[in-house]
């Protein structure tokens, strides 16, 4: 009995310490594909962050307060896009708006692509990870916050622009065939009838094709139908406006819009 006693604890022994490097192995894997994934988590919702805080600056309301002294979203159509700053401010400060909107929504792409770039190399995604499969998906969030943000600014009391501008940041950055496809019509119907607002329906309404003939992936289409849709549904006031035949041409003003009218539309 003591020499079979002693046998099954020697074999015991022998079992646990045969186990225990490959457990301790198993756990340190498992941590370190822990804070792997929370590292990644963790970049991907602060480039989430930063496309909306980046697409919330309002060169808009700041080019009226600086060089009039104004609340533009008081003023004209109560937007704060260069279209209501070329109409409240003037046509250099409305270019310069222009510009500022347009790069807001390229460099939210930008920084994506570019955190991925280093990521990868860095080997910080899990190796299960494909970040070629992840990359499309979060260029399209990205996009998405960085309208969001121009329309509802977090400075602006959540008030804003209707995020043409910076939509065509986005898609430019995207891919630029979309982009200047989309500008484009944007560029032929304001020539014909030189109504920004149907200029801008038209190109909302053309990005979805245009993603589809240049055989864009699955979320790039996704952001060209509710990227799209976001910006038709920011010129609603427009449309009736439209269907009324009292939208106002390029030049010509608008009238004020009314406190209810900024709260019930957002413009």
């Amino acid at each position: 009995m003591l020499g079979a006693g002693r046998k099954a604890l020697w074999a015991f022994k022998k079992g646990y310490s045969d186990r225990g490097p490959s457990l301790a192995t198993s756990d340190a894997m498992t941590y370190e594909g822990n804070q792997a994934m929370v590292l990644w988590l963790a970049l991907n919702g602060l480039l989430l962050v930063s496309a909306y805080l980046l697409g919330s600056m309002p060169p808009g309301y700041w080019a009226g307060r600086l060089l009039k002294g104004i609340d533009i979203r008081e003023h004209g159509s109560g937007s704060t896009g260069a279209t209501n700053v070329l109409r409240t401010v003037g046509k250099a400060p409305a270019l310069v708006v222009l510009l500022v909107d347009i790069l807001k929504g390229a460099v939210a792409i930008a920084a994506v692509r570019w955190c991925y770039t280093v990521a990868e190399a860095q080997s910080l995604p899990l190796p299960t990870l494909d970040v070629a499969v992840w990359l499309p998906w979060m260029v399209t969030l990205v996009g998405m916050a960085a309208l969001l943000g121009h329309s509802k600014s977090i400075f602006l009391g959540f008030t804003g622009g209707k995020s043409v501008a910076t939509s065509l940041g986005v898609l430019l950055a995207m891919n630029w065939m979309v982009g200047a496809g989309t500008l484009a019509v944007f560029a032929l119907v304001l020539a014909i009838s030189r109504i920004v607002s149907l200029s801008s329906i038209a190109g909302a309404i053309a990005v979805s094709g245009f993603m589809m003939f240049t055989h864009q992936p699955l979320p790039y289409l996704l952001f060209g139908l509710l990227g799209g849709l976001y910006v038709i549904l920011r010129h609603r006031a427009n449309i009736q406006r439209l269907l009324a035949g009292s939208e106002p041409r390029l030049g010509q003003p608008v009238p004020n819009a009314t406190a209810s009218s900024l709260s019930e539309t957002g413009e």
